[in-house]
């Protein structure tokens, strides 16, 4: 069992809301769903795999500016600005300690409900308490 998990976080790298997709899902399918609980701000970080041309306009209809490399099959390159884009390493740490917890590494859980939740009280501990 794989399992992928999609987070929206804010600048200081503290999970605001977590969705869980399977793991041969496409990063597509967690940016639909994460979509409508974007915070108002001025910019989007994301790796390669939410490069579409629907999620850009979405994001560009709230007025948020995204900061996503395009993906290499692209035929037109996609400008995005690489110094903002190194700050996507805090998001990266996000999921590093998040997956400190052994139980959120590991996957003990087959439910993807009782998962969730477990990555709900790690980042819970980790960040807010």
């Amino acid at each position: 069992m794989n399992t992928k998990l999609h987070a929206i976080c804010d600048s200081q790298g503290r999970p605001l809301n977590l969705f869980v997709t399977a793991g041969q899902v496409s990063d597509y399918i967690g940016a639909r769903a994460l979509l409508s609980s974007v915070p108002d701000v001025d910019w989007l970080l994301g790796d390669r795999g939410y490069d579409a041309d629907w999620f850009r306009e979405a994001l560009k209809d709230k007025g948020i500016r995204a900061c996503i490399p395009g993906r290499r099959q692209r035929k037109k390159a996609v400008k995005y600005d690489k110094r903002r884009y190194k700050r996507r390493n805090r998001i990266e740490i996000m999921f590093g300690r998040l997956k400190d917890w052994r139980r959120v590494a590991t996957r003990y859980d087959r439910c993807p409900k009782v998962f969730l939740s477990a990555i709900a009280l790690a980042a819970t501990v980790i960040y807010w308490l």
